[in-house]
């Protein structure tokens, strides 16, 4: 099972002028990316994600200040990750169990390989280690 790991984007320009970071039609981003979102504003006392996906793959970028995500796999592999460089993004593998929390000035960018689809989302942490029992 693939394990959730950093993607770093082109980090272009210099500290006098400013940096630009891109991908030309999203081939930095390991599958085809069907939507994509932005969080924002988020207090720092609150957790988001607190759940796995089916089959949606994300990458999460924070665009803008501090997201620490921890994501746990089914054989109970948990790592955390600081994101707070915009041109590092973090690769979340379906049947991963996931949390963020924000820095108040954090933008999270996030490309995602599904639509929304409720039906794909296991929002509840004992139903995600039912699912995918080691």
């Amino acid at each position: 099972m693939t394990q959730p790991y950093l993607i770093e984007f082109p980090k272009l320009g210099d500290s006098t002028i400013g940096f630009i970071s891109v991908t030309e039609e999203l081939r930095s981003i390991p599958f085809e990316v069907k939507r994509t979102f932005w969080t924002y504003y988020t207090p720092e006392s609150i957790v988001r994600g607190r759940h796995a996906h089916h089959l949606t793959e994300q990458v999460l970028v924070a665009a803008a200040g501090r997201i620490i995500v921890t994501t746990e796999m089914p054989d109970g592999t948990v790592n955390v990750h600081r994101l707070e460089d915009p041109h590092v993004g973090l690769y979340v593998p379906p049947c991963t169990w996931h949390t963020m929390q924000y820095s108040h000035s954090a933008v999270q960018l996030v490309f995602a390989s599904h639509p929304y689809d409720e039906q794909d989302y296991i929002r509840r942490y004992d139903q995600f280690r039912e699912v995918w029992k080691a």
